[in-house]
């Protein structure tokens, strides 16, 4: 049995530094548009993508979701049911908060 996780979407940001030295147009890059600041997004099953999250995201952020949904904690953290993770986008990361809901 799984724990119920709640996603949500702390930070999107744009690495100009990065897009201005590697991108050919980097004029058309800005910060992610597949999520909002401070969407959610409600996970039951660790292995169903919620709709609505980028399938990328889903793939890089899903290691932290298995732990929190598995009943793993952070004690480094204020929140120890909570951790943060980020898409793996190096020109538009997309931090996300993931935390464990009430039983």
């Amino acid at each position: 049995m799984f724990n119920k996780c709640k996603i949500t979407v702390v930070k999107r940001e744009c690495n100009m530094e990065l897009v201005n030295s590697y991108v050919k147009n980097p004029e058309n890059v800005s910060a992610c548009n597949l999520v909002k600041d401070n969407q959610e997004f409600i996970v039951s099953n660790p292995y169903e993508m919620p709709e609505g999250i980028c399938a990328y995201a889903w793939a890089d952020i899903r290691p932290q979701i298995l732990a929190v949904a598995s009943g793993g904690t952070f004690e480094f953290l204020k929140d120890k049911n909570t951790v943060l993770a980020a898409c793996t986008d190096l020109f538009r990361p997309v931090i996300f908060k993931i935390e464990k809901m009430g039983e």
